[in-house]
């Protein structure tokens, strides 16, 4: 591995995990206080759980943008960096609408709009290296459940 891959590795892993680091740290101040007077779903899983899969998710994440960002630099692949990019934002949005501002309908409307881009981000990323979008279906799948979570959440906790 050149030189420079080396430091896009490191870039791609380190980018969405520092987001999700950045999310977590707002997000963990909620949980014992806001997020806890809530009516939780019957299906929400224990809050440990999130914090791992996450990790797991973003390292994913990270290893999918390396793969697409490693390839030569064409109109397809920065359309695909940037539809990342795009997606990465709103998922970093949705932990500050839902747990620091406690906006859960904003939050549903977020993470709604991200399980879409990841969806056209999967559909970019297999033109390009099917393996990069392969590798994102947990991601896909466990975006899907919070989509799940995040609808039970409004619909419980609204006034």
């Amino acid at each position: 591995m050149k030189a420079n891959q080396i430091g896009k590795l490191i870039s791609s892993l380190l980018l969405p995990l520092a987001i999700g680091g950045i999310a977590g740290m707002f997000t963990s101040a909620a949980i014992p206080t806001w997020y806890a007077s809530l009516n939780q779903p019957s299906f929400n899983p224990p809050n440990w759980v999130f914090g791992p899969v996450w990790t797991a998710l973003y390292t994913i994440m990270g290893i999918s943008l390396f793969m697409v960002w490693n390839l030569e630099s064409g109109k397809e692949r920065n359309q695909a960096l940037l539809i990342f990019m795009v997606q990465l934002f709103l998922n970093f949005c949705w932990s500050f609408f839902f747990f620091y501002f406690n906006m859960i309908g904003v939050a549903l409307v977020d993470i709604l709009l991200l399980w879409v881009m990841i969806v056209f981000m999967l559909v970019r990323f297999y033109k390009l290296k099917p393996l990069a979008a392969y590798i994102n279906i947990p991601y896909l799948l466990w975006v899907s459940f919070a989509t799940a979570l995040n609808i039970a959440y409004f619909f419980l906790n609204s006034d």
